[in-house]
């Protein structure tokens, strides 16, 4: 468990459109088998240490002909950022794609003195 100070708490949230396949034929509407995309995401400002995240699907769209086969997490997860993996396998068609996540984790306060 982290524990952190509450006045020093810093949250950062946002919401990305990781790809839209379907317009131009990309590999997670037009592929089989094996398929991840990867975003680096840089914080605005750095946390004091790796600050827990979490990531969602906010849209998805995707081919009811196929099982529904997907998965999304953060990786690589540091002070400065971290990286929205998505994947799908198999015969899985996602034409679209919406992420929101948030980080909440311990950063710099306006009374701390570097001495």
């Amino acid at each position: 468990m982290q524990k952190i100070d509450t006045h020093r708490l810093g949250i950062e949230q946002d919401s990305l459109l990781l790809f839209s396949d379907f317009q131009d034929g990309g590999a997670m509407w037009t592929g089989k088998g094996p398929r991840e995309l990867r975003r680096v995401i840089e914080f605005d400002e750095p946390f004091l240490r790796a600050p827990a995240v979490t990531v969602g699907l906010s849209m998805l769209d995707i081919d009811q002909a196929s099982n529904h086969r997907v998965d999304i997490c953060a990786e690589m997860v540091n002070e400065e950022g971290f990286v929205i993996v998505f994947r799908t396998w198999g015969d899985t068609r996602v034409a679209r794609v919406r992420a929101d996540w948030m980080a909440l984790g311990p950063v710099r306060h306006d009374d701390d003195w570097d001495v």
